[in-house]
């Protein structure tokens, strides 16, 4: 399989805007994100206006534009860090980069700072290894290559279309490491990308992730709050729900994962005992969720990310609903999403604002 070329103008930044001022915020990624075009979509709980510097090529969508595309008895779903489903929405372009507001740009390991975006595109670029590990991790990086005893009928690997990305300092601990460790911080950087092999999960955060639009965004989606269950018991796991859904879409549609590079750095925000409150019901369901998908099935007819998406829905609602009734909604706000993306995302049109 050949490499990818991908362009600058085949890639949205989407920015979830949870802050009013983005002033610091976008001047430290300048260098990054004046080669794109950016869809800023600012929180519909935010009252204040937006301070944006200028000079970047950018849409920005607020409530009201929220309600002008889906309607305003669904911009709710789009509140808090859910705000960067909708330019998944709303975006026509090829590939995303999504990176939240409180997040800047890492240095390496020699001090130099990380172009994120590149290195999300140099993995969606380059083929992803999903059959069979190889030792030296991503071999299409510069300076590795496939080890001894890897079969060369697997070497010419597969299409990637999800890059999940770190982050240094407040790293992705769940709440209750948080609040035992307070003071922990990620201070280690390596220099490695992996593919995920087929079959097995990752914890997905939608903080520094990059994605084929058109293989697999259908299946990326905040289904737990459309099923209002985000402001009530699962808050701040919806992302980790769309992770493994996308990742059973992945493994079913023959499509790579990578984790790793690129880094950024993560501003401590937030406090851990109130997440606690508000994700304790989700940790537990996790139990309950993760056999679910390392079980689950596509059939042979699913040969898109919509079709796979309603077949998991299906079962989801058969196999969890009577394990909690949030997984009902949930499994009923994934078909709600592919209306929304048939209606809205699959358009011919950018929606004007």
């Amino acid at each position: 399989m050949s490499e990818v070329n991908i362009m600058d103008n085949e890639v949205d930044i989407v920015i979830g805007a949870l802050q009013s001022d983005l002033t610091s915020f976008m001047n430290e990624w300048r260098p990054v994100f004046i080669r794109y075009h950016l869809i800023i979509v600012k929180d519909p709980d935010l009252k204040e206006e937006l301070q944006i510097p200028e000079g970047f090529n950018l849409d920005v969508y607020s409530k009201s534009d929220i309600d002008r595309v889906v309607g305003s008895s669904k911009s709710i779903l789009f509140s808090g860090f859910s705000c960067r489903y909708f330019g998944y929405l709303v975006s026509r372009k090829k590939y995303i980069i999504s990176i939240d507001d409180d997040c800047v740009p890492a240095r390496d390991d020699k001090g130099i700072l990380v172009d994120a975006a590149a290195e999300h595109i140099s993995n969606l670029a380059t083929p992803a290894t999903p059959y069979f590990f190889n030792t030296l991790y991503d071999p299409y990086r510069e300076g590795a290559d496939f080890v001894r005893g890897y079969p060369f009928s697997l070497r010419s690997g597969v299409t990637c279309a999800l890059s999940c990305g770190l982050w240094l300092n407040l790293a992705d601990f769940d709440a209750p490491t948080q609040a035992l460790k307070p003071g922990q911080r990620n201070s280690r950087y390596v220099d490695a990308v992996m593919t995920v092999p087929a079959r097995a999960f990752m914890p997905m955060s939608g903080i520094n992730i990059a994605f084929d639009r058109e293989a697999v965004g259908p299946a990326l989606f905040p289904a737990l709050r459309l099923a209002g269950e985000g402001k009530l018991r699962w808050e701040t796991m919806e992302d980790i729900w769309s992770g493994m859904c996308v990742k059973v879409v992945c493994d079913h549609l023959g499509l790579g994962v990578k984790t790793g590079l690129p880094y950024v750095w993560r501003k401590d925000r937030g406090n851990a005992v109130e997440t606690l409150k508000k994700e304790w019901e989700g940790v537990k369901q996790m139990e309950e969720v993760v056999p679910f998908f390392q079980s689950v099935r596509m059939p042979q007819t699913a040969t898109t990310a919509e079709q796979c998406v309603v077949e998991m829905a299906t079962r989801v609602k058969e196999q969890l609903g009577s394990v909690d009734t949030g997984f009902t909604r949930a499994a009923e706000a994934m078909i709600e999403w592919l209306k929304l993306w048939k209606a809205v995302g699959s358009s011919s049109s950018v929606p004007g604002v």
